[in-house]
């Protein structure tokens, strides 16, 4: 763990990391808390799912556009506006009483999401050494992995609580706080974004941002529908209080993973290691459609959580390897904007097959999406060459350094 104290002796890291956390806690809430909201107030477990999805829909549909204000015109403004949108929204979404009210709130909702992650994670880059970025990326990873921990444990012991909306409350201040909190630090308001060659080419023409923005809708769409078939099964079964400990479980094992991937990969090349991980993952949610809402559903949570933690590690290496010059907050900003779109399908399919079939049918298409979504990695490797360095340390970081070429 040497690594890791280095990290947070180095200037502004501990400030960024303190500073993020509070917002990051509400975005760990605030699915939950539309669940449990449009659940209570309209008795549908269907309606619940498709507020999410229309949430999940809008947020990403707008994420390229956050990405784009946030190289060209910094992090301040872009941040000083959208959060204190998306509190307010939030305080008008607890307010509504009819199922339209809740599904166009939830929709509105969405397209005032701050970018949060989209402005930290470039900050990075800027402010540690080249041979510590696959280090930061993991602490950052682990971090978001800490809030899923606390968040979803928060938010349902408020919305079960005798005073529901304060799940809802409590989600909207954390990110009122945590929002400016980030905006107002010395790295964020003096972010200078990369600049891009006038003959450079069009993000979405990159063969490898193809590949991931495909790749993205499987994950997409089989993790939209296990963030509502989860608390659907528990809602369903009459045990919703362990909604907070399955999902608990699941963020301490991501966290878990996420810190020891970025202390052992170096022993492999990004690509490789990204492959190696997204096997495992798929093998650990094949259990899923056989679990119950108790010790089982967590004990297969913490798994699937364990080895995405060490994905995501790699994920955003590569990312930092292959992606086009000046597209430090747009690169991901756009892929995210197709996976979410496909996570919001996933969690109105999630919630219309849990209500009406079975949420063991819903959790069966997690592991069948991310087959789907391995299948096609494997097909395009190809394209993310660019990160497949023999794993010595120089070439390592001249994969973070070489920009020129693709994507994810």
């Amino acid at each position: 763990m040497k690594q890791y104290k280095q990290l947070l002796s180095m200037p502004h890291v501990l400030i960024l990391a303190i500073a993020a956390f509070p917002a990051r806690m509400g975005y760990s809430m605030i699915v939950l808390a539309i669940f449990f909201k449009t659940q209570q107030t309209t008795g549908s477990v269907a309606t619940a799912g498709l507020a999410i999805g229309l949430y999940s829909l809008s947020g990403s549909i707008s994420a390229g556009v956050r990405g784009y204000l946030l190289e060209r015109w910094g992090q301040k403004w872009p941040l000083i506006i959208l959060v204190p949108s998306y509190a307010a929204m939030i305080i008008a979404f607890n307010t509504m009483q009819s199922r339209e009210s809740l599904l166009i709130t939830a929709s509105l909702l969405g397209l005032t999401a701050p970018p949060i992650n989209l402005a930290v994670r470039p900050l990075w880059k800027g402010m540690v050494p080249d041979h510590f970025l696959r280090t930061a990326y993991a602490l950052d990873t682990s971090m978001i992995s800490f809030t899923t921990v606390i968040g979803p444990a928060l938010v349902t012991l408020l919305s079960l609580s005798s005073r529901p909306g304060l799940g809802l409350g409590v989600t909207a201040t954390l990110m009122l706080i945590g929002g400016l909190a980030v905006a107002s630090t010395s790295v964020s308001r003096n972010w200078i974004p990369e600049k891009k060659s006038k003959d450079q080419q069009k993000l979405w023409r990159d063969r490898a941002i193809q590949l991931l923005m495909f790749e993205g809708c499987f994950i997409g769409f089989g993790v939209g529908v296990f963030n509502v078939a989860v608390p659907a099964f528990a809602t369903q079964e009459g045990v919703a209080q362990r909604i907070a400990w399955i999902f608990a479980a699941f963020g301490l094992a991501n966290m878990i993973g996420g810190l020891l991937g970025g202390l052992v990969s170096k022993n492999l090349a990004p690509l490789s290691a990204l492959l190696r991980s997204y096997v495992l993952w798929v093998i650990a949610s094949i259990p899923i459609a056989f679990t119950y809402p108790d010790w089982t559903i967590t004990l297969v949570g913490a798994a699937i959580g364990f080895i995405h933690g060490g994905f995501l590690v790699f994920y955003f290496e590569v990312l930092e390897a292959v992606r086009p010059h000046g597209t430090q907050a747009s690169s991901i900003a756009w892929i995210w904007s197709i996976e979410g779109s496909f996570m919001a399908a996933g969690a109105a399919v999630g919630g219309v097959v849990s209500e009406y079939y079975s949420p063991r049918a819903a959790l069966a298409l997690t592991p069948m999406m991310l087959f789907l979504g391995l299948i096609a990695f494997f097909i395009g490797k190809g394209r993310l060459s660019a990160a497949n360095n023999v794993p010595t340390e120089e070439e390592d970081l001249r994969a973070m350094k070489d920009n020129s070429n693709e994507i994810k």
